[in-house]
């Protein structure tokens, strides 16, 4: 077996064999179905790298189908949001269609189903037509509507799409098997009777299609020749292709659908309702806060479009559902943060730290390399002065010989600058650190090329000129969830696992060169972490978001717990 071959999912694997058998690659054609009734989440992400990407393997289009058929739900809002993430992830769809185009077309297929016996108007509430299903192991029991004529339901149908009907007055069911042990064929509903304004199509429809009589006529209508789905729809495989054998001619392809698995990630949810569920209840502060999975969050947050892919390539395609560490999502975009972002000084926690030797007044602007990690990045200057900020956690009184920072006695090197040592502190009256006394060797400058610049320390700290310092607001992100499975637990609500940190506000000491940083703009907080600008930076109030650590911190909690 080549390289190639053996590279394949198993996805590609049923492509493949479709091309020797009766496919020819100009028959090749996908889609991504989002419903507009929320915002695309990291899950999603996984199906539009699946569907798009066969596009680009294959040379084949890739429709953007939304399935509209649930006015209730459904908004433009959510539309155009979707839009705009498969954009952003790089993609760009062949045809853009709605299965609300079809609404017409799937009304007279459904006419010609009653007409041939094989679709039939219930009066029956939902109740009892779900009490009639019975159970995996018991038939379900017929409507007693099931035996209506074909004038009678041709009649009652005509007047559910005229609109002289309630809500739930009636429905249109398929006319199947109420013994199949496949318990969606039992009668599936197709038609519901829903007084509400269509995004798209506004008052024109008072019934609407059903997912499952949608979805396959849609596919056939674009003529999709594989339709890949997650996993929960692989008992409606029958039904799709039952509702297809009633309407598919030999001149036409017939879609095929294909199932794999979901991918969930760890410390979270991506179900749509709860999702909501967290927006509505002010948990988040909406679907794109940077704690949600929500591609759109993910984006805010800092995420790029390339580590997206490819976490979604590495976790590929599976035929069985399981749970993602989250952590690997967080390596992929450390991975390519590393690449591509710029480095700076800012300081989070600040402890003020005094050069007693360096000269009052003085300042100097220090050569700083952008990105070790591209050369081509080049360079900037960076303000020296007496009076700096270091992180709290960079000074202890005492200390062993692991500790690799400053402490009293000890020496370090200030990034870009000088090698000091710390030769007293002082504290308040509660006995906290207010304050650090060094001594600088004025030979030791980094690049200088002294013989005193080349002494080599152990410790090499970041750091803020105080006067030259802009302040900014720094939001420091975390697992919205405390729990790898929130949404597991039959006891307990997902919402009790909620990470009461999972969002801390400080205020950031940073360096001057990052004052006319425009909103989207990444870069990564040496030793501290990645971060960009949010959208609700102004002129006046610099925002940053942590899109993440730079090593995995919560890997090193669980280890210790």
């Amino acid at each position: 077996m080549s390289e190639e071959a053996r590279s394949l999912n198993f996805i590609e694997h049923i492509i493949e064999e479709d091309l020797k058998k009766d496919y020819s690659k100009n028959d090749l054609r996908f889609r991504f179905p989002p419903e507009p009734n929320g915002y695309l989440h990291i899950g999603h992400a996984s199906s539009i790298c699946l569907n798009f990407g066969l596009g680009l393997r294959y040379n084949a289009p890739v429709n953007l189908r939304f399935d509209d058929t649930n006015p209730a739900k459904e908004e433009k809002e959510y539309v155009e949001a979707i839009k705009e993430d498969v954009r952003w992830l790089g993609f760009e769809w062949a045809s853009e269609c709605y299965a609300s185009d079809y609404f017409q077309q799937l009304y007279d297929w459904a006419v010609e189903l009653i007409k041939n016996g094989k679709a039939y108007v219930d009066s029956q509430s939902s109740e009892e037509i779900a009490s009639q299903k019975g159970t995996p192991t018991e038939p379900g029991k017929e409507s007693p509507y099931r035996n209506r004529s074909v004038e009678e339901n041709l009649r009652l149908f005509d007047g559910m799409k005229n609109g002289e009907f309630k809500d739930g007055g009636h429905v249109l069911r398929a006319k199947i098997n109420m013994a199949s042990s496949n318990m969606l064929m039992r009668d599936p509903v197709m038609y519901r009777i829903l007084h509400k304004a269509h995004h798209r199509t506004n008052t024109d429809w008072c019934i609407y299609p059903m997912y499952d009589w949608t979805h396959g006529e849609s596919d056939y209508i674009e003529q999709v020749s594989h339709s890949l789905c997650t996993l929960e729809f692989l008992p409606h495989r029958e039904l799709y292709d039952w509702f297809l054998d009633q309407v598919v001619s030999s001149d036409k392809l017939r879609p095929k659908q294909r199932e794999f698995a979901r991918r969930n990630l760890s410390h979270t949810v991506v179900s749509k309702r709860k999702l909501l569920q967290l927006v509505q209840n002010g948990i988040v502060t909406g679907w794109d806060d940077p704690r949600m999975p929500t591609i759109s969050g993910l984006r805010r947050r800092g995420f790029t479009p390339e580590s997206i892919r490819n976490f979604a390539d590495t976790i590929g395609i599976a035929k069985r559902d399981n749970v993602v560490d989250v952590s690997l999502l967080d390596f992929h975009v450390r991975e390519h943060l590393n690449k591509i972002a710029p480095r700076v000084m800012a300081v989070l926690n600040p402890l003020k730290l005094v050069i007693t030797n360096y000269e009052e007044g003085k300042e100097e602007w220090l050569e700083a390399e952008n990105n070790p990690e591209d050369p081509s990045a080049g360079s900037r200057k960076v303000p020296f002065s007496r009076e700096l900020y270091i992180e709290q956690e960079d000074f202890r009184e005492e200390a062993n010989r692991k500790f690799f920072r400053l402490k009293l006695g000890g020496e370090v090197r200030l990034k870009n600058g000088y090698i000091i040592k710390a030769e007293s502190c002082t504290k308040d009256s509660e006995g906290n650190i207010t304050e650090v006394q060094c001594t600088y060797d004025p030979k030791s400058k980094s690049g200088s090329g002294t013989e005193e610049s080349l002494r080599k320390v152990k410790g090499t700290l970041h750091w803020v000129s105080i006067a030259h310092a802009i302040t900014a607001e720094v939001r420091l992100y975390d697992r919205l969830f405390t729990d790898a499975t929130p949404d597991s637990h039959k006891d307990k609500d997902f919402l009790d696992f909620i990470n009461p940190d999972s969002l801390q506000k400080v205020t950031g000491y940073l360096e001057p060169s990052l004052k006319d940083a425009k909103i989207g703009d990444q870069m990564q907080f040496q030793r501290l972490g990645y971060f960009n600008v949010d959208k609700d930076a102004t002129s006046d109030q610099l925002v940053f978001n942590r899109t993440t650590t730079l090593r995995d911190t919560w890997a090193k909690l669980e280890q210790k717990e």
